[in-house]
């Protein structure tokens, strides 16, 4: 079942046109597996993302924010094998990560520290946008609302 119905969204919701056009980009682009990651709920309006990059140096990492899309990359510097491998489990292959963000998510920092590479992520929810409460007034006080407006 990986279709999904719309119609009755947009018969009761205005302004997420954005949301199909999203929705329909994650069915068609597959993430991939490699490094795993986790993404987690630090507060309300705090993210984490860490991603496991053991044998990836600072320098061998990028992390980048264009427009909504924050993507990581690490490109292993090639160097020549002197070991021999009876079993090579640690990966160390080029990967790149895209991550689709919210219009008030931000990236405040990022750290690597034990082979965890931790972005920090904020949502800034500006006063304009946040829910206000609103007095409820009798009809006097819509009158003297409207007579100042019309002076």
């Amino acid at each position: 079942m990986r279709t999904i119905d719309l119609s009755t969204l947009s018969r009761s919701a205005i302004g997420f046109e954005n949301l199909a056009r999203i929705l329909q980009a994650q069915r068609v682009e597959q993430q991939p597996s490699y490094p795993p990651y986790n993404i987690e709920l630090v507060t309300a309006d705090q993210y984490r993302i860490s991603m496991a990059v053991a044998g990836f140096d600072r320098s061998e990492l990028d992390v980048e924010v264009e427009g909504d899309t924050l993507k990581i990359s690490g490109c292993k510097q090639k160097i020549e094998q002197t070991s021999t491998y009876l079993h090579r489990g640690i990966a160390t292959r080029d990967f790149e990560h895209r991550f689709k963000l919210a219009d008030m998510v931000n990236v405040v920092s990022s750290s690597l520290d034990n082979g965890l590479l931790n972005i920090s992520l904020v949502r800034v929810i500006p006063d304009a946008l946040k829910p206000r409460k609103i007095a409820i007034g009798g009809v006097e006080d819509n009158l003297r609302v409207l007579e100042r407006k019309a002076a």
